[in-house]
Order: structure tokens, then sequence, then C-alpha cells
């Protein structure tokens, strides 16, 4: 068996999504510092709905791939939607990735998650801070 699926290798070698918005709305960057993984998402929120998202990940093959599925998985989603995005589901859309690389998903997940944050605080948006766990006492909602 292959250590990485067809859709890891393809979101790998050509990823969805890559690079700057400069008219982002909101932002999140996250990283890892064990694996040195630091992923950096811009979005374009537009009517409650993710309009345009980009991203920009320096990391290995399945932290780039998970960067890539997640931005497919939430692009034209209302934010109700996008706060539901789990690792497990961008992992499952990737058809797996292997146990040491799971990580590489989480941080799709979080890095997104602090992107709508910075979305709701630049804009005053009231939130429940149950959709942000941990984000307060962490670096990855405060992308500047």
């Amino acid at each position: 068996m292959a250590l990485y699926s067809e859709k890891v290798m393809d979101h790998f070698r050509d990823p969805r999504n890559v690079g700057v918005l400069e008219d982002a709305n909101g932002i999140g960057q996250v990283g890892n510092a064990v694996c040195g993984d630091i992923m950096k998402i811009y979005l374009k929120i537009e009517k409650d709905i993710v309009a345009d998202v980009k991203f920009e990940t320096f990391g290995c093959g399945s932290a780039i791939a998970s960067s890539s599925m997640a931005t497919e998985l939430i692009k034209g989603k209302p934010l109700s939607e996008v706060l539901k995005l789990t690792n497990q589901a961008v992992t499952e859309a990737l058809d797996g990735l292997p146990a040491h690389k799971l990580h590489c998903s989480v941080l799709a997940e979080e890095a997104i998650r602090a992107a709508v944050k910075d979305y709701y605080d630049r804009n005053g948006i009231p939130y429940d801070p149950k959709d942000f766990p941990d984000c307060d006492s962490c670096e990855s909602c405060h992308a500047g």
C-alpha cells in the first residue's frame, strides 16, 4: 500500500488556492513547533459566505495537501458550515493520511478557525467562545 493516497499527491503536486489575498478580511496563522509546519489562511468573507480563500504553507507534502483540500472544502460555504469543518473531514477528503501526519489536518482546521475568529474580531461580530477553543491562549489567532 502506498504511504500517500492519490488525492494527497494531487493536492501536493497541484495545490489549489495558493497565495495571498490582498483584500482578505480574515487571516489565521498557526504553526506546529514539533514539525515546523506553518499555515496561513486568508479569507474574503462577503455576506457570511467564504467568497474566496487562499493559503500559504511552509511544511511537508501532507501540510500542503491538507491546506489545499481544506480551502476547497470551505470555498463558497457559509461561516456556519466552515466552523463545522474538522480535521477528520480534511483527512477523509484526502482519502487518509499516515498517522504521523494527522497533525497536518489539525493545523488546517485550526488555521481556518483562527481566520474566522479574526474576521469576527475585526468586524465586532459576537461569537460563541466554544467555537474557538484555546484561541486566546495560543498564537494561532494573532496573525498580525
